[in-house]
């Protein structure tokens, strides 16, 4: 199916839609790592921020870094003005998630704290219908359920052909567990392994745009 096919979208926000500046990374991750006494380099930064899960978990293990840890600390260094002033739109994405056809949503991993200021900064609210971010309570993708929660906001009902398109292999995972088509936007080092097999089925392009082409 080519983007003109779908009834409706969903996207991944970080990665997909948004992305945030180099040098942000670069700090964010360097200061976590100052506060846990542990280095990273840019590669590893980036890793961190854009990797699949579990080659970051992999690397977590090889520097023996507590996950949990490390996520408890990022969460209070990556503040939300912070994250929003260094954020931007991708252009293929600002050249085709306006005109999609059809109720569009976002299911992101971003948090509601960070979104928010995001999308106001950006100027984006106004192009999706809804915004689920993934919790606890909610499950993350691959678990379809915020999926499925975003498709019910959307107020989808009966045989409506749909779309999930993230950079990872989790939300093609998402959008397949969910009964949606999945395509994969490769803006990052391909994935290895297991979560390259977890691409297996999806559409896979560089930017929206080849959705037309």
């Amino acid at each position: 199916m080519t983007g003109r096919d779908y009834d409706f979208w969903l996207l991944d926000l970080d990665g997909t839609v948004v992305d945030v500046r180099q040098p942000y990374v670069h700090e964010v991750v360097e200061e976590v790592g100052d506060r846990l006494g542990v280095g990273f380099t840019d590669r590893e930064a980036n890793l961190i921020w854009y990797g699949p899960g579990r080659a970051r978990e992999a690397m977590f293990a090889r520097k023996d870094v507590d996950a949990e840890a490390f996520w408890g600390v990022f969460h209070e260094v990556d503040r939300p003005e912070n994250r929003a002033e260094a954020s931007y739109v991708y252009e293929d994405a600002a050249a085709t998630v306006p005109d999609l056809s059809g109720p569009v949503g976002v299911v992101t991993h971003c948090q509601e704290h960070l979104t928010g200021p995001v999308l106001e900064a950006l100027d984006i609210g106004d192009w999706f219908d809804t915004v689920v971010c993934c919790t606890h309570e909610t499950g993350w993708k691959p678990d379809p359920t915020p999926v499925e929660m975003a498709i019910a906001d959307l107020g989808i009902r009966g045989a409506r052909t749909g779309a999930m398109a993230g950079d990872g292999p989790r939300d093609v995972q998402a959008a397949h567990n969910a009964g949606l088509d999945g395509i994969h936007v490769a803006r990052h080092d391909h994935p290895a392994g297991a979560e390259a097999a977890a691409l297996d089925g999806a559409t896979r392009v560089r930017t929206l745009t080849d959705l037309w082409d």
